[in-house]
């Protein structure tokens, strides 16, 4: 057979200049510095340059990265540096929205537990309003919502209804909050007035009945009436608490403090307390705010107590362990929004606005005080005229209170 010779094939140029040595020379057939594969026209592709693994310029093979090629010769960039201030202020972004969140779906679920129940626009001849705010703060014995033995645990009783075992005005104003305890014994006088559920006008007839009975005749409206025709100040906004709901938001946030200055019982309630500092649970704040019969004073030693207890739970809750603990605050405002009873216009600031003022009567600047009394008729308590219209006048100007109470 002719021998027929192969016409080699045409010299490539290289990608890779010569010197280049980013591949392995065992590949050259052991001749270093050549192109070309062992074998004329077969192209193993390592001649130009493209190394498995190392990608375009070398870098897959012993010399990988040394080299002068093409492309970046194996060179592998290193990360760019980090922006620390981008970071920073993205975080910071985050941070706010997330907690704007949080603070608009709060708001909006506080405020939907809110039961505006009282129509202060019922209320008839009102006083003229003076400056800062007044707020008509009543515990009910309301025992909605409780249990056959939540009723016996805390002996409420289980009278039908509600009355009113507690009542103040808490003002709030430039020259610091007062809180002024009116006894439930009160001897006051029914004016005019128009039934909350009926809109029929009632003639006052000049009617002395005790103060708690205002709320049993005709509800929170006529109580507001009394109390405003009765002392010559306008009431701007309405707070009422049941039993069950008290005790809740005692228990809520881990009991209340409290320094009791004498040790003390009594059946009804079912206090019983020994002198010094202690923690009061839900059941026994109820005990301690009820009790009247353990007191030779009888209702003025109990509202004293009241006013005591108040300021204690008020100045307790707003801590931060309680406020910036959302396992702490979320419990406490709910037992308490459940509960709680207000005017329609109450709105969650002017609900925080009388919290604080609450916490700021025994914060150095606050005065807590009981009406003042002159003596008692048929067994009610009688009211000192002439200091209660000039502590009116003081807080409808907004001045520092001078009058005293009992």
């Amino acid at each position: 057979m002719p021998h027929i010779q192969r016409r080699p094939a045409p010299p490539q140029r290289p990608t890779v200049p010569p010197q280049s040595q980013g591949y392995d020379d065992r590949y050259q057939g052991g001749q270093p510095g050549y192109g070309n594969s062992p074998e004329p026209g077969y192209d193993s592709g390592y001649n130009t340059g493209q190394v498995y693994g190392g990608g375009a310029g070398g870098g897959g093979g012993r010399g990988g990265g040394r080299g002068g090629g093409g492309g970046d010769a194996g060179y592998v960039q290193g990360r760019p540096p980090v922006d620390w201030r981008r970071r920073i202020k993205l975080g910071a972004l985050t941070l706010v929205v997330v907690l704007l969140v949080v603070s608009v779906s709060t708001y909006f679920w506080a405020d939907g537990k809110l039961k505006r129940e009282v129509d202060l626009a019922k209320v008839i001849e009102r006083p003229e309003a003076g400056d800062g705010t007044n707020y008509l703060i009543v515990g009910s014995d309301s025992r909605e919502g409780m249990s056959t033995e939540d009723k016996k645990r805390l002996r409420t009783g289980s009278a039908e209804g509600k009355r009113t075992d507690s009542m103040m005005i808490l003002h709030d104003g430039s020259n610091g909050p007062t809180l002024v305890s009116l006894p439930r014994d009160s001897q006051v006088e029914i004016p005019s007035f128009k039934g909350s559920e009926s809109g029929k006008m009632f003639q006052g007839t000049g009617r002395q009945v005790k103060l708690n009975a205002a709320y049993a005749e005709d509800g929170p409206e006529l109580l507001v009436r009394t109390v405003e025709f009765n002392t010559g100040l306008r009431i701007d906004h309405y707070v009422e608490i049941g039993f069950g709901g008290f005790a809740q938001i005692v228990d809520a946030i881990g009991g209340v403090e409290m320094d009791i200055p004498k040790a003390f019982k009594d059946k009804k309630s079912g206090a019983d307390f020994q002198a010094g500092k202690q923690t009061l649970n839900g059941e026994q704040s109820l005990a301690f705010v009820r009790t009247r019969y353990a007191f030779a004073g009888s209702d003025l030693d109990r509202t004293k107590n009241q006013q005591k207890f108040l300021a204690a739970l008020a100045s307790q809750t707003a801590t931060p362990s309680t406020v910036l603990n959302p396992f702490k605050l979320y419990p406490t405002m709910g037992a308490g929004l459940d509960t709680l009873i207000v005017d329609k216009d109450m709105s969650l600031w002017s609900l925080a606005n009388m919290f604080f003022a609450m916490k700021g009567v025994t914060g150095g600047d606050g005065t807590s005080m009981n009406m003042p009394i002159s003596g008692s008729a048929n067994g009610n308590l009688v009211w000192d005229k002439a200091k209660v219209k000039q502590l009116v006048q003081q807080l409808k100007n907004d001045e520092k209170v001078t009058v005293k109470g009992n």
